[in-house]
């Protein structure tokens, strides 16, 4: 391609040497001639300056072009890896996602099995909480009526050694027992002058406080042995040993235990101690029992006709 330039050029210097050729020319047309060329030179150059610029942002638009392309080439490849990558990912997590639900439901049976058993260990272990208290509130108890019971002993000591009083401990009761026939005399219910001074002791023991440590209630019971009963005024054994317990609460508040604390019971020749073989045996079951009952005890319903 010969340059617009070049060509103005040539045009001229052929317009010249065609009026040169031609002889004489008139300045005018001489100015003429060389304006026009000069105009059709300027006109080229402004020409090829503008093609040259617009050439130039072809170019730039190119290689813009050829940049983005070449960007969104090499995205295309990272997305394509990334993909790639995230697929593998995917997989990976599905197998793994598996695997923690195989051992999360193996886990699950595990679990409600343990929960099953600590609920038996739980229930196991409440009853054995329960138990120990139990045994506690039983050792202490059993520790206040051993005191109780030296404490009586102790007191008793003389009246014991008399032959008149006896003190055991059957099962969590204290029983402080006197001889009947100390008490009253045969078929009677009247209170023998001799053993007010027993029932004094006693009374003044069980009264010093409202209530003995340990204890809820007291239980007198009367008891006679086998021998037919011989009284105009009772009709039986169950009368008599009802009316001799009666009298011996009655006496026992006169000196100071409190009324609500006492029971009377009279169980007749049916509670011996011992077979009725021979006379010692049968004065050992004629019997007056007072039977400190502890707290934890049920109350003893009365025997009675």
């Amino acid at each position: 391609m010969v340059p617009v330039r070049s060509l103005a050029s040539l045009a001229f210097l052929v317009t010249v040497a065609s009026l040169g050729s031609i002889g004489c020319v008139s300045k005018v047309n001489f100015d003429r001639v060389v304006a026009d060329a000069s105009k059709a030179q300027s006109d080229a150059d402004a020409k090829q300056k503008e093609d040259a610029a617009r050439i130039q942002a072809l170019e730039q638009q190119l290689a813009a072009a050829e940049a983005a392309t070449q960007d969104r080439e090499t995205k295309l490849s990272e997305l394509s890896t990334t993909s790639h990558n995230l697929q593998a990912q995917l997989d990976e997590s599905t197998a793994i996602n598996q695997q923690l639900r195989g051992e999360l439901e193996r886990l699950g049976k595990d679990v409600d099995k343990v929960l099953a058993e600590r609920g038996t260990l739980a229930k196991a272990l409440d009853d054995a909480k329960a138990r120990l208290e139990e045994l506690r509130k039983a050792q202490a108890a059993a520790e206040t009526r051993t005191q109780l019971l030296r404490d009586l002993q102790r007191r008793f000591q003389a009246l014991a050694d008399a032959g008149q009083l006896r003190i055991d401990a059957r099962g969590a009761r204290l029983i402080m027992t006197v001889k009947g026939d100390l008490l009253f005399d045969s078929g009677r219910a009247d209170l023998r002058p001799a053993g007010k001074g027993v029932l004094m002791e006693v009374g003044h023991a069980l009264g010093t406080t409202a209530a003995p440590a340990g204890v809820r209630k007291v239980l007198v019971s009367s008891h006679v042995d086998d021998e037919p009963l011989k009284s105009k005024r009772f009709d039986s054994t169950w009368d008599l040993t009802v009316a001799r317990a009666v009298v011996v609460v009655k006496s026992l508040v006169s000196f100071g235990v409190p009324a609500a604390s006492l029971t009377a019971a009279g169980s007749g020749s049916f509670d011996p101690i011992v077979p009725n073989e021979n006379a010692d045996a049968r004065a050992r079951n004629r019997r007056i029992e007072i039977a400190l009952l502890p707290i934890d005890e049920p109350q003893a319903a009365p025997a009675s006709k």
